[in-house]
C-alpha cells in the first residue's frame, strides 16, 4: 500500500504526464489545423518526419508482404520484359547503372531512391508487392492495373540483376525497340 507521500508523487507524476501530452496534442492540432506545416514539393520534410515516414513504409511493406510466393527469377525472357517495363515505367523516376533520374523524379517530394542497391534493402517479395500496390503519398503508382502478374514479376527480376551491370549493360538492356542487340555479359 502506498503512503501518502508515494501517492502524491504518483499522482503529480500521471497529472503531469497527462498535461504534458494534452499540451503536444494541442501543439500538434495547432500546426496542423494553421497551416504552418509547408507541404510543398519545394521544401524538405524536417529529418524526423523522413525518418518516421519511411520506418513505417518498410514495416508496412514487409508485414504485407510476407505471404507473397516468390517464383523461379532471372531467365533472359523474363529479364528483356523487365528491362523494357523498367525502361519505359521506372527509369525516369529511380534512374539505373550510369542514367540519373529524369527532372521529373528529381523534383518529387520524397525523392525516389535508385534502385541499383535494392537488393540490399528489399527481399524479391517487398519489391513486388511495391511495385505491384504503390506507395501513397509518394508518387509511387500501383502498377497492379496497368501491368500483369508477368511484368511485375519481370521488373522485380531486372531490379534485382541492377546491381551486377555496368552502365553499358544497362543501356544495352534497356534500348528501345531497334536498337543494338544486347550487350555481352548482361545482367545474368
Amino acid at each position: 500500500m502506498l503512503s501518502n507521500r508515494q501517492w502524491l508523487i504518483v499522482k503529480t507524476a500521471v497529472l503531469t504526464l497527462l498535461a504534458a501530452g494534452a499540451a503536444a496534442g494541442a501543439a500538434g492540432l495547432a500546426v496542423l489545423f494553421g497551416g504552418w506545416y509547408n507541404i510543398g514539393a519545394t521544401a524538405q520534410h524536417f529529418p524526423f518526419v523522413y525518418t518516421v515516414l519511411e520506418e513505417g513504409m518498410a514495416n508496412s511493406v514487409r508485414h504485407h508482404a510476407r505471404e507473397v510466393r516468390v517464383p523461379r527469377l532471372g531467365d533472359e525472357q523474363q529479364l528483356r520484359i523487365g528491362a523494357a517495363v523498367y525502361r519505359d515505367k521506372c527509369l525516369q523516376c529511380h534512374g539505373g547503372p550510369g542514367v540519373a533520374q529524369s527532372t521529373i523524379g528529381m523534383s518529387m517530394q520524397p525523392i525516389p531512391g535508385p534502385l541499383v542497391d535494392a537488393n540490399q534493402h528489399w527481399e524479391a517479395r517487398e519489391l513486388y508487392w511495391i511495385t505491384k500496390n504503390g506507395i501513397k503519398m509518394s508518387g509511387m503508382p500501383a502498377w497492379e492495373y496497368h501491368l500483369g502478374e508477368d511484368e511485375i514479376w519481370a521488373v522485380v527480376a531486372f531490379v534485382r540483376a541492377m546491381p551486377a551491370m555496368s552502365a553499358q549493360d544497362f543501356r544495352a538492356w534497356t534500348a528501345a525497340p531497334g536498337a543494338p542487340a544486347l550487350a555481352q555479359g548482361g545482367a545474368k
